[in-house]
C-alpha cells in the first residue's frame, strides 16, 4: 500500500518557518550585532550574566518586542496599509545602523521568499516582510512571532559567543533560559497595537549609534 504524501498544514508551517528563521536563510543575519559589538568593546558586556541582562532588556523592552508589534501589525494589515507600517518601522529605527540592518535583512528575506514561495512582498523592513509572508502563507501569527524573536535572540548570542567570547554550550544554555521571556514577550506584543509601539532600551540605542564610529569592527552594526 502506498504511503500518503499529504502533509498536514501545521507541519508545513513549522518546517517553512523554521527554514525562514534558520541561520542558513540568506538574510545575512550573522553580519549584524545590533549594537552589541559596541557594548562588548566598551566593557559593558564581558560574561554570561552581563549578556543575559542586556538581552532580557532588549527582548522585553527594546527592539525585540517592538519588532513583534510591527510584525503583528503587518500580519493583520490590508494591502493598502503595508506601506505605512513599513514607514513606521523605518522611522522607529534608532540609528542609521539599525535602519540598515532591518532594511537589508528585510530586502534579502523578501527576495528569497518571493522567488521560492511565489509571494509578492517587494522591498520591506525585516519584521514587516516576515509578517506579510506568514500572513500570505496562512501561518499562525503566534508561531511566526515566537520563531522570529527566538532567531533574533539566537543571532545576538551567536555574536557574543564570538566576541566576548563565550562557549558554545554556554550560549545555548543562555538561549534556553530566555525561552520563557520570549514566550511572555510574544504573548504581550502580539496584542499591542502599532499605535502603542515603544522601546525603552536607551543604552542599546546609544551603543548602536556609537557603532558607526567604532574604530575596529567585526560586524556591520
Amino acid at each position: 500500500m502506498a504511503l500518503s504524501t499529504v502533509t498536514p498544514m501545521t507541519t508545513d508551517a513549522v518546517l517553512t518557518l523554521t527554514q525562514w528563521m534558520s541561520p542558513g536563510f540568506p538574510v545575512g543575519a550573522f553580519a549584524y550585532s545590533h549594537g552589541l559589538e559596541t557594548a562588548i568593546a566598551h566593557g559593558e558586556i564581558d560574561d554570561r550574566d552581563s549578556l543575559e541582562e542586556w538581552l532580557r532588556d532588549i527582548i522585553a523592552f527594546g527592539s525585540g518586542q517592538a519588532d513583534v508589534v510591527i510584525l503583528s501589525a503587518a500580519y493583520h494589515a490590508t494591502e493598502n496599509d503595508v506601506a505605512d507600517i513599513d514607514a513606521t518601522a523605518r522611522a522607529f529605527s534608532a540609528s542609521a545602523g539599525r535602519l540598515m540592518e532591518t532594511d537589508q535583512q528585510g530586502g534579502a528575506f523578501a527576495r528569497t521568499v518571493d522567488e521560492v514561495w511565489g509571494t509578492g512582498l517587494g522591498a520591506l523592513t525585516y519584521p514587516v516582510a516576515v509578517g506579510r509572508a506568514a500572513s500570505a502563507k496562512g501561518f499562525a501569527l503566534d508561531l511566526t512571532a515566537h520563531l522570529y524573536l527566538q532567531a533574533f535572540t539566537a543571532n545576538l548570542i551567536s555574536a557574543a559567543v564570538r566576541l566576548v567570547p563565550l562557549g558554545q554550550t554556554e550560549g545555548q544554555s543562555l538561549l534556553a533560559s530566555l525561552a520563557a521571556l520570549i514566550r511572555e514577550t510574544v504573548e504581550q506584543a502580539t496584542q499591542t497595537p502599532l499605535s502603542r509601539l515603544s522601546a525603552n532600551c536607551f543604552a542599546a540605542d546609544i551603543a548602536s549609534m556609537q557603532h558607526e564610529t567604532l574604530y575596529s569592527k567585526v560586524f556591520r552594526t
